[in-house]
């Protein structure tokens, strides 16, 4: 593993659980080589750090007696925990307390499980302010030349290893707070293993299936083979073969005379992403099935055979199986690419996520944008939650970047969200304790409860897809009651 730090650090874990402790401490001391000292309760890691005071303390929210919030704070009113950061290790469910260690002086909070990966980019950037605080002391202490050398060494380093991790992984900062999401993780690691096997990825808008498809691209090694992109909505029907098979010289009028290679041939010995693959010409999906089939092409207008060596990933927001019904995509096609499935459900199906993933695109745009903002608030959190998000991940972090670009503070606010706006899930009205604001006109001569009912039904299985346990976890009525009601007023929904 390429380290950027030039000292190893001393590393105190604070934990109960010995599991956690001992895990923590084999890939921190072992793998990263830094100096780890561990203890199972807040009071004697106090001793320890009065007899020898360490870099980076990593300490367990909820541990019997002294608490993590709580040692946190003695850290910090100690004259040599100034120049020490804490890591707070907390639980999903948690949250509002990982907050409060923020606003206590912690340097970041860990989640458990603690994920391998983000642990070790986050002893990286310890390690990194540790060594910037150091020489920062140096430099107060006239060691001026020296500092402003090392520190523009360490920059430099820091700068082209990001570049180089860009460029090599292609993939950006993920965030997986779901079994649902590990699943799907799982299943691009697994077809990233066969490169012969065509992947199909099938989800709504926004849900990040180009990313899914540079999961299986990349996997978690270190990938140089070519990710080749196309949108096939993108192209008319007419460009479409040249630009995937290429063309030859002269093949039609306006061809360049040397021709012109395709993007599947561009794509040889690596991965060629066909995005909005229910969108491609119904006369040029026989070709693509060919070339999937055959491993071979022949530019328009050659007669030489071009051999591939292709994975061939597809995504489309489109149901291929209607298509194939209604007679627009051919079945041999669909049933070749859909080799390797994967689904990735709507936001509004992974709730878990939303708080997660807001409080990730949260930091990064704070980062980015040099704003304040460290967390969402609770109120906040309730409205992100009962919004229905039909533009899936990407609307939420859309959402959160336009936050951060226009405001600044500690804390998103419901005022912060005012600007989004839906009838399945209404910003808060101040006028109203619950938080819950609603509109009702009724007509002037004769009204219907049973019409009003079914329609609410209608528009609450609607919001949630059809999905009946979440329905009625929202209307506030059993499982069963819900049928009963399907039954009654939605029979088209109780399927």
């Amino acid at each position: 593993m390429l380290r950027l730090y030039r000292f190893a650090m001393r590393i105190l874990i604070v934990d109960d659980d010995a599991m956690i402790r001992k895990a923590l401490a084999a890939f921190l001391g072992r793998q990263l080589g830094h100096e780890v000292v561990q203890s199972e309760n807040g009071l004697d890691a106090l001793e320890l750090f009065g007899r020898h005071p360490f870099h980076l303390v990593i300490a367990d929210i909820r541990m019997p007696g002294m608490d993590g919030i709580e040692l946190l704070r003695k850290i910090k009113g100690l004259r040599e925990g100034s120049m020490t950061d804490v890591v707070i290790v907390t639980g999903h469910g948690d949250m509002s307390t990982a907050i409060q260690a923020l606003r206590a002086g912690a340097y970041d909070y860990l989640l458990k499980p603690p994920d391998i990966e983000h642990l070790a980019l986050l002893v990286e950037r310890v390690a990194e302010h540790q060594s910037l605080l150091r020489e920062n002391y140096e430099y107060r202490h006239h060691f001026e030349e020296k500092f402003h050398e090392a520190a523009r060494a360490t920059l430099s380093e820091l700068e082209s290893f990001r570049s180089a991790y860009a460029e090599v992984i292609g993939i950006g900062k993920i965030g997986i707070f779901s079994d649902t999401m590990r699943s799907i993780v799982a299943m691009a690691e697994q077809f990233h293993g066969d490169r012969s096997v065509p992947v199909l990825i099938e989800g709504e808008t926004g849900t990040g299936k180009e990313i899914v498809a540079r999961l299986v691209h990349y996997g978690h090694e270190a990938v140089t083979t070519p990710f080749v992109s196309i949108n096939c909505s993108a192209l008319s029907p007419g460009l479409f073969e040249s630009e995937l098979f290429g063309y030859e010289g002269g093949a039609f009028t306006g061809a360049k005379s040397a021709g012109m290679m395709g993007k599947l041939e561009s794509a040889n010995g690596g991965t060629i992403f066909l995005d909005e693959i229910g969108d491609i010409p119904p006369e040029q999906q026989p070709k693509l099935l060919r070339a999937i089939e055959e491993r071979e092409i022949y530019r328009v207008g050659g007669v030489k055979k071009i051999h591939l060596d292709v994975r061939f990933v597809c995504a489309t927001n489109r149901d291929l199986k209607r298509l194939v019904r209604e007679g627009h995509f051919r079945s041999d096609l669909f049933y070749r690419l859909n080799t390797g499935s994967i689904y990735i459900p709507p936001l509004r199906e992974r709730q878990e996520e939303i708080a997660l993933l807001a409080q990730l695109f949260l930091e990064h745009y704070a980062e980015q944008k040099k704003r304040r903002f460290r967390y969402v608030g609770k109120d906040s959190l309730r409205i992100l939650e009962r919004y229905p998000w039909p533009g899936n991940v990407r609307e939420l972090e859309n959402t959160i970047e336009r936050i951060v670009l226009i405001y600044d503070g500690i804390e998103v606010t419901p005022d912060h969200l005012r600007f989004l706006s839906s009838d399945s899930a209404p910003i808060p009205d101040q006028d109203f304790p619950d938080g819950n604001s609603i509109t009702i006109t009724l007509p002037p001569d004769r009204f219907s409860p049973d019409v009003a009912e079914a329609k609410i039904l209608k528009k609450a299985l609607s919001m949630f897809n059809g999905n009946k346990t979440r329905t009625a976890q929202y209307l506030g009525m059993s499982l069963s009651t819900l049928k009963r009601k399907i039954i009654r007023y939605c029979k088209d929904f109780s399927e």
